[in-house]
């Protein structure tokens, strides 16, 4: 059973958007996963220019690979490295501990999390 980084069983991000490196609502994580889809974060428009100038557009649909693109408000699974990258840069979304996998804690603190946890 997976468990977030609270210790308790791992809740589902979203399901529309579908989101989770293995597009199944959650933000699971496992060997193939080389980015660590696991913080789970409601995105801002903030975060999404971010990471347009990252290099990683979030908010252009592209439907060959069924991706309808983000907007403000969705729920989605951040690799945990660009999460902690925009908490730096003070573009940190908000975040949903119950959602965010217990794997996210290699790369981010707890405190960090806390900090921008969804209230």
């Amino acid at each position: 059973m997976a468990r977030n980084v609270l210790g308790t069983t791992l809740q589902a991000c979203s399901f529309k958007p579908l989101t989770g490196f293995n597009r199944n609502g959650c933000c699971e994580t496992g060997p193939e996963d080389l980015g660590s889809h696991t913080v789970c974060a409601l995105v801002t428009e903030e975060f999404l220019a971010f990471s347009i100038l990252r290099g990683n557009d979030l908010s252009t649909p592209r439907p060959e690979y069924g991706f309808e693109g983000l907007k403000p408000g969705d729920r989605w699974c951040l690799c945990a490295s660009r999460w902690m990258e925009a908490a730096e840069a003070g573009m940190a979304p908000p975040v949903i501990l119950e959602s965010t996998h217990e794997k996210a804690l290699e790369i981010v603190s707890l405190a960090d999390l806390e900090y921008h946890a969804l209230r």
